[in-house]
């Protein structure tokens, strides 16, 4: 089971944690939402909760839940900049669909 960053995502998730000034590390999760079924959850870390497993990795901590490793398991957590959007991505091999909107998955 793992989890990997980008240097892009990770680059982020650094500047983010250190302008909030404290925290862990990042969170990802999954919760029932959208057309498809799940969407992504991400917040941060201030202190961890029993069951959480941890990757570190090009120095940022992801923090996952159980229930949610099950369907993030080999997830790359990325960061791109696409015009004048700008974002998360998540690459995902467990996605068996999207919606239309991309804002939800079914594995």
């Amino acid at each position: 089971m793992a989890i990997t960053i980008t240097e892009a995502a990770a680059s982020r998730v650094a500047s983010f944690l250190e302008n909030r000034g404290k925290g862990i590390g990042l969170r990802l999760g999954v919760r029932t939402s959208g057309c498809s079924g799940m969407a992504y959850v991400l917040e941060f870390v201030d202190q961890l909760d029993e069951g959480d497993q941890i990757f570190e990795e090009k120095g940022v901590k992801i923090i996952i839940d159980a229930k949610s490793m099950v369907y993030l398991d080999g997830t790359e957590l990325d960061f791109a900049k696409e015009g004048l959007n700008e974002g998360f991505q998540f690459n995902n091999p467990n996605v068996s669909s999207e919606c239309g909107c991309g804002e939800s998955f079914n594995v």
